[in-house]
């Protein structure tokens, strides 16, 4: 199934309301990753030696919102997707990390748009995101062959 244009304008239509405060969402994002699944902070260099989630850290705070934005562009497709399978290899993301994620952007989005969420918007993020991650993970898959075939 591809994206249609009305789930196309629901992920347009609550990114506007995302992006009023995207240091707060960032922030609520990244917690939410690492409340689900805590060994997703090994990714994240400054915050492999922490027991807890560092709210108040300058670099978590740069972090979460430097990705989340650029998350919500390219699902927005506003950026292209260069070097993302590289950079998301080299962090050591897996594919569970990719369904966390997800939880995280949906829960975020969920709690910030109110009571403009609803079903299709989340099925319209949804698809947005696994549209997104699937794209990543082929990235992914050719720089891991890459790297194979030159150390071979």
């Amino acid at each position: 199934m591809g994206f249609t244009e009305k789930q196309e304008a629901l992920v347009k239509e609550s990114w506007k309301v995302m992006k009023q405060n995207i240091p707060e969402h960032s922030l609520r994002f990244f917690t939410l990753m690492l409340e689900i699944a805590p060994e997703v902070k090994n990714s994240i260099h400054f915050l492999k030696d922490s027991d807890e989630i560092p709210k108040d850290n300058p670099k978590f705070k740069a972090h979460a919102l430097i990705v989340f934005k650029m998350k919500g562009q390219l699902v927005l497709r506003e950026v292209p997707l260069m070097h993302l399978g590289s950079v998301h290899l080299k962090k050591g993301v897996v594919d569970s990390h990719f369904e966390v994620m997800k939880e995280a952007l949906l829960r975020t989005i969920k709690e910030a748009v109110g009571e403009s969420w609803s079903d299709e918007m989340g099925g319209a993020w949804g698809e947005a995101y696994d549209q997104l991650a699937a794209t990543i993970k082929t990235q992914m898959e050719e720089e891991a062959a890459q790297t194979q075939l030159r150390s071979n």
